[in-house]
């Protein structure tokens, strides 16, 4: 099974040293990605916000995820975000915030994005400089090679229910998955989907676990690196935190689905199930 696993894995994750290191080369844009009160009461030195919580797309369907994808773009260029920089993206520990935002960037092709691991709670812990200054980001240009193997649409899901090489994975809460907390004109999951809260990808100090424990968690879970994996939650930002620990763990075929249940669980012509709540 080892030999299965992605041995060249670009690093999705950076330290407070590495990001001190670049940032006095001035070499990185760093994101803010909390919401603005966090952002105005401290922040990283030279951090500029983008908080897009909530911003998502329920209709996967070619027109609408071009529309989305340029709205994103033109967010990341009012930040200052370019192809020949590198970004580091930050909330208070290793989620779905930033994550979200370092997925987008993955999918836009951007060869180095990364989270800081821990967040901002690791920061201060370890030292770090914050502030309540605020700069003032040039509007860039943000050349977009767009990686479709990272991202799954609802057709792409469709697709994947009859094959046996992919796996589904729901990173939502339990009762989500169950069917008993319904955020959408219906609860449940997409049939045979493998649930596993994203939370459990996050060691107690909020960093993400070690890649070996990950692989552990995953394979007792049934989901191993020979499937591509497709990664879902409600609105797409715990599917991407998940999607980072996949690809951390090495799995070489991991897609994030951008509309997950609010798209899937809204359109009435899609099958979901109930599972039994344990």
């Amino acid at each position: 099974m080892e030999g299965r696993y992605n041995a060249d894995v670009h690093d999705l994750l950076i330290d407070p040293a590495e990001l001190t290191r670049r940032m006095r080369t001035r070499s990185v844009v760093v994101i803010d990605a909390r919401p603005a009160s966090a952002f105005a009461a401290a922040h990283l030195p030279g951090a500029v916000h983008l908080d897009v919580f909530g911003m998502s797309l329920i209709d996967t369907r070619p027109a609408p995820l071009a529309a989305f994808e340029w709205m994103v773009q033109h967010l990341f260029e009012l930040r200052g975000v370019t192809r020949e920089q590198a970004v580091v993206v930050y909330e208070e520990d290793s989620g779905m915030r930033a994550a979200r935002i370092v997925w987008l960037l993955e999918l836009f092709g951007h060869s180095d994005a990364c989270l800081l691991d821990g967040g901002i709670r690791r920061w201060r812990a370890e030292g770090g400089p914050l502030t309540r200054d605020a700069e003032e980001p040039a509007t860039t240009t943000l050349v977009v090679d767009r990686h479709r193997e990272r991202l799954a649409t609802v057709e792409d899901v469709v697709a994947a229910l009859d094959r046996s090489d992919v796996t589904i994975v729901d990173t939502r809460s339990r009762a989500e998955y169950t069917g008993e907390l319904v955020r959408a004109a219906r609860g449940g999951a997409i049939p045979g989907a493998v649930h596993l809260e994203w939370t459990r990808n996050l060691a107690p100090d909020g960093r993400y676990r070690p890649v070996a424990e990950l692989r552990a968690m995953y394979a007792q879970a049934g989901i191993t690196p020979e499937r591509e994996v497709i990664t879902y939650c409600q609105g797409g930002y715990r599917a991407a935190q998940s999607y980072i620990a996949l690809v951390l763990a090495g799995f070489p075929r991991v897609r994030s689905y951008l509309g997950s249940w609010g798209e899937w669980g809204n359109r009435l012509d899609l099958p979901i199930v109930a599972p039994c709540a344990e």
